[in-house]
């Protein structure tokens, strides 16, 4: 669809983040003439300058709060990934001959370039994607980072050259309704994760796991026999039913010196060397950006050491899989900060490796924090060594109590953020204002 496409038309938004305002700050200022309807649960006031951004635009439609709406007078709907694609209107909409898109489909149909990466998985798609971007700069390439990973591709579209690179971090909620895949298609790996709704002003799940690997597998299920398929070893038993037309590119472990933290990055940078690989771009400038690159916040970011103890910062792990990686990253004793929402995880597996290496337990009040202790129990885990708290304040009160010489602090929560914290990028940063006010 391009922007042509778009004059004197009906268009609908589904929900003000950050991929639709890019979308809608492209469009106008592409002067295109055509009626914009924002839809999002949030009123006024909690959209703030989102809603101050629009106000004035006499194009620009409200419809605000959580209610149900009938999007079948529109011509186009525009859907963020949070807006779930089996909402009833929008089905509604669809039979009655509605084209339903989003940001990232529009920006596969739009990009100047056809050098898209893409990168997906359940864990370590952020980490990979910024690696891989930091190579190619390196290598001397023009380059672009955006997706999942906070950047809206449509911020940047209209400076993309025919031969420059676009490096795209790819959520599932992102590809679920892509009818294209990107000409290198890299896949992390694969868990379960998005089985439930979790987040309130972005409630978009799976329904089951079969449907989120539906998602996942767009990144390569539309390729061509000309690209390049790089996937974790990992996933290699469930993508043989899969009719895969590229060139398939197995990836295990890179042993290239790294400041990154744990076995897991070790296969985050092998993923990025086979890109590399493929871009023929050479094994010393590879080197040298893996050797600068440091990792992204709230992923096993060390925090501060106060004392002879570590504080890491992993907010950013949402899933029992990912946590269970932190917590193999460290010898020493370790006391963790877990818990939250929970979005459907099975956290067994979680509770036998958190009977191994951790001494005490913080869990911050939720849903998933009830199901962890269940399982904790269920292997034995001291019940005196748990405590639940209500805020970062409470769980450093209780840090205080019993942190020791050695220890490792960590938060790798294994759940949603939701209840007690906006998100994961505010618990990771109160964590690091507590360890502030210990310093």
């Amino acid at each position: 669809m391009s922007i042509k496409e778009l004059k004197n038309k009906n268009i609908a938004v589904l929900g003000l983040g950050v991929e639709n305002i890019a979308l809608i700050d492209y469009i106008i200022n592409k002067k295109t003439e055509c009626n914009i309807s924002v839809f999002d649960s949030r009123d006024e006031k909690a959209l703030g300058n989102r809603y101050l951004k629009y106000k004035k635009n006499t194009n620009v439609f409200w419809n605000l709060g959580k209610q149900k709406y009938n999007y079948s007078d529109f011509d186009i709907i525009f859907r963020s990934p949070g807006w779930t694609l089996f909402d009833e209107e929008i089905s509604k909409a669809q039979k009655n001959g509605v084209v339903v898109s989003s940001p990232m489909k529009m920006f596969f149909e739009t990009c100047p370039s056809k050098n898209i990466i893409g990168v997906t998985g359940t864990k370590g798609k952020g980490t990979t994607s910024t690696l891989i971007y930091q190579i190619i700069k390196e290598a001397g390439k023009r380059v672009w980072l955006g997706g999942n990973i906070g950047n809206a591709p449509f911020e940047f579209v209209t400076k993309i050259k025919k031969d420059d690179w676009v490096v795209l971090e790819l959520s599932s909620f992102q590809l679920e309704d892509l009818d294209q895949s990107p000409k290198v298609a890299v896949f992390t790996n694969f868990y379960k994760e998005h089985l439930s709704p979790a987040d309130p002003n972005n409630p978009n799940y799976h329904k089951s796991l079969a449907a989120y690997w539906l998602a996942k597998k767009n990144i390569f299920a539309h390729q061509r026999k000309s690209d390049k398929f790089i996937a974790n070893i990992k996933v290699a038993k469930r993508l043989e039913k899969e009719p895969v037309l590229a060139e398939r590119i197995f990836f295990h472990k890179s042993d290239i010196e790294s400041g990154l933290i744990g076995e897991h990055n070790k296969e985050n940078i092998a993923a990025a060397v086979e890109v590399a690989k493929v871009l023929k771009i050479s094994k010393e400038v590879v080197r040298r950006a893996v050797k600068k690159y440091m990792g992204l916040e709230h992923r096993i970011e060390l925090a501060g050491k106060i004392d002879n103890v570590e504080f890491y910062n992993d907010s950013f792990a949402t899933t029992p899989e990912a946590t269970i990686t932190a917590l193999k990253s460290f010898k020493g004793p370790i006391i963790a900060l877990a818990g939250g929402a929970d979005k459907g995880a099975n956290f067994l597996g979680l509770a036998r490796e958190l009977k191994k290496r951790v001494k005490y337990i913080i869990l911050f009040n939720g849903k998933g924090s009830t199901k962890i202790k269940k399982e904790l129990l269920k292997v034995k885990y001291p019940f005196k060594k748990i405590s639940f708290v209500g805020s970062m304040e409470e769980a450093f009160k209780k840090l205080k109590k019993i942190k020791e010489d050695g220890d490792v602090v960590l938060l790798s929560t294994a759940c949603a953020s939701f209840g007690v914290f906006k998100n994961y990028k505010e618990r990771g940063e109160k964590f690091k204002k507590e360890i502030e006010k210990l310093k």
